[in-house]
């Protein structure tokens, strides 16, 4: 997509053929530190006892994009037992997802989540988002938001493909099923059946975060 409007402030005889744009800047969103210093006091958190784990469970798309909330609470069930917290993000519009993944949790373990849908300005999700050791998100803008603050991230696939709109970052796993009626690029399963979604299992993403983890450990 990048490569799209780049390519419009060139002649269109330059862009023939495939490889024309190579070693475009991602895009990169600054953190100014005392910003994000009064963020965190706002919301009173705090990133010092735990590495914070990012869940983005919304998409404004529609449900063909939306990994099912189930999912999310497995990952943030098995991310809090092994030291994390979790913050979910999300619009006001997704605080019914983000409140049945954090009561769905354990009640013993839900302190150690911290729903923020509907809870925060775009530039205080911004400011948050900076200060998670990892995402994972739907295909969705807190995804690109994530991106481009550094993060590492886990982006899941169902209707839409990150062939398309991958998040550019240095430090992602980009997860999706091989099922054959994917990417179909709709906003509601045309089949009814989500498959492309609740068949891409939690465990691959956790699988993904810790992997991800060990990579910058030994960086």
């Amino acid at each position: 997509m990048i490569e799209r409007y780049v390519a419009l402030a060139h002649p269109a005889a330059e862009m023939t053929g495939t490889g024309c744009l190579t070693d475009l800047p991602k895009p990169r969103l600054n953190i100014d530190s005392d910003t994000q210093s009064a963020t965190l006091d706002k919301f009173g958190l705090n990133t010092s006892n735990r590495p914070v784990l990012g869940l983005c469970p919304g998409a404004e798309f529609g449900p063909a994009k939306r990994w099912p909330e189930q999912h999310f609470t497995a990952v943030a069930k098995e991310m809090i037992e092994g030291g994390y917290q979790v913050w979910l993000f999300g619009s006001a519009k997704d605080q019914d997802v983000t409140n049945a993944i954090k009561s769905a949790l354990p009640e013993q373990i839900q302190e150690h989540c911290v729903n923020l849908a509907g809870a925060t300005s775009l530039i205080e999700a911004v400011d948050l988002l900076a200060a998670c050791e990892s995402v994972v998100s739907n295909d969705s803008g807190l995804m690109h938001v994530s991106a481009a603050v550094g993060c590492n991230i886990v982006a899941l696939y169902g209707s839409t493909s990150p062939g398309y709109t991958p998040p550019l970052a240095d430090k992602v796993a980009i997860l999706h099923t091989d099922i054959g009626c994917r990417p179909c690029f709709k906003r509601e399963c045309p089949l009814g059946h989500l498959k492309c979604l609740t068949e891409l299992s939690p465990q691959r993403v956790v699988s993904s975060l810790k992997q991800l983890a060990a990579q910058e450990a030994n960086a």
